[in-house]
């Protein structure tokens, strides 16, 4: 007997990542509000907000195992959401060139009046130094306003990244190979 598994995300990134690891799963968007605050350390902020999107799904679901996720870009102890317009996000391009910076993914996967597994994983990102006509061919190439700090790895990510320490799935918003490992523990 297999578990039905929910994709509480409607991230068409995830659901690749989910989908090329070959699992079998439904997408239902959470409607949690996520919470934007900066004084949370960035794997405490990831996880709350992961763990509020799987909770407000597996209350509606309580036959599915629900997985809830969260990507923030963090630079100078500061949280980088989606920006709100191209103005923003040619800000924040601004703002990663020629710099380190992390990206945290958290996971929470839960089974409504079950097990709950929440976690994190952070991978180092290093930008290539970007003039303003690198950040416009960028923002040519790529759709910047649905990423956290304005960019994704996978989308012509070439143009804008010199480097990475970690996972390249965690950047792009959800480290499959520990999300497949807690799930066994769901497996009936």
């Amino acid at each position: 007997m297999s578990i039905r598994v929910i994709l509480a995300s409607s991230s068409p990134r995830r659901r690749e990542l989910l989908e090329n690891a070959g699992l079998k799963f439904e997408v239902i968007t959470s409607p949690a509000k996520e919470v934007h605050d900066a004084s949370i350390p960035l794997e405490e902020l990831c996880e709350l907000n992961a763990g509020l999107k799987a909770e407000a799904v597996a209350t509606q679901h309580s036959d599915a195992v629900v997985i809830g996720s969260d990507t923030l870009v963090y630079i100078d102890e500061t949280p980088l959401g989606k920006p709100a317009d191209l103005v923003e996000a040619r800000a924040m391009l601004r703002q990663l060139s020629g710099r380190t910076h992390q990206v945290c993914t958290a996971v929470c996967i839960m089974q409504q009046g079950g097990e709950k597994r929440l976690f994190n994983d952070t991978t180092e990102v290093c930008f290539k130094t970007l003039e303003d006509a690198d950040i416009e061919a960028y923002i040519q190439k790529a759709n910047a306003l649905d990423k956290a700090g304005a960019y994704g790895i996978q989308e012509h990510g070439e143009l804008i990244i010199e480097a990475i320490e970690g996972r390249f799935d965690t950047v792009m918003g959800l480290p499959v190979e520990l999300v497949l490992e807690a799930l066994e523990g769901f497996r009936a």
